[in-house]
């Protein structure tokens, strides 16, 4: 199971979205490996200003599986903030939200986001 994040979404749905990584989306997509998480809608709900935009994102919501932010998440985000902090690299909390969203439900995470990067490094 792969979290597809934000980053890589936009490169797929827009038409001059780098070939790449749509093409690694569009994988994911085919084999059924593709997973959302409620803050990765969210962020794409955030940018869907036109009516395709906006269907595109509900046709998403729909079809692939939601990855459940509970308490488990909310403690590995937790740590992953203070292993932040600590490193002293600033990672905006999204992105750790969603990157303990993947580690605890032990999925991989697709992005172009160099914060992954590094949040990867600390994955328990």
């Amino acid at each position: 199971m792969t979290l597809i994040d934000t980053s890589s979404w936009i490169h797929f749905l827009r038409r001059q979205g780098d070939p790449k990584v749509k093409d690694r989306v569009r994988r994911l997509l085919e084999s059924g490996e593709a997973c959302l998480c409620p803050l990765v809608e969210v962020e794409l709900w955030m940018g869907a200003g036109s009516d395709k935009d906006q269907r595109d994102v509900s046709s998403l919501g729909q079809k692939l599986p939601m990855l459940d932010i509970d308490q488990a998440v909310w403690a590995e985000a937790n740590r992953l903030s203070q292993m932040c902090r600590q490193s002293g690299t600033p990672v905006p909390s999204s992105d750790v939200t969603i990157a303990a969203c993947a580690f605890i439900h032990g999925a991989e995470i697709e992005c172009v986001d160099s914060h992954f990067s590094m949040l990867n490094r600390h994955r328990a």
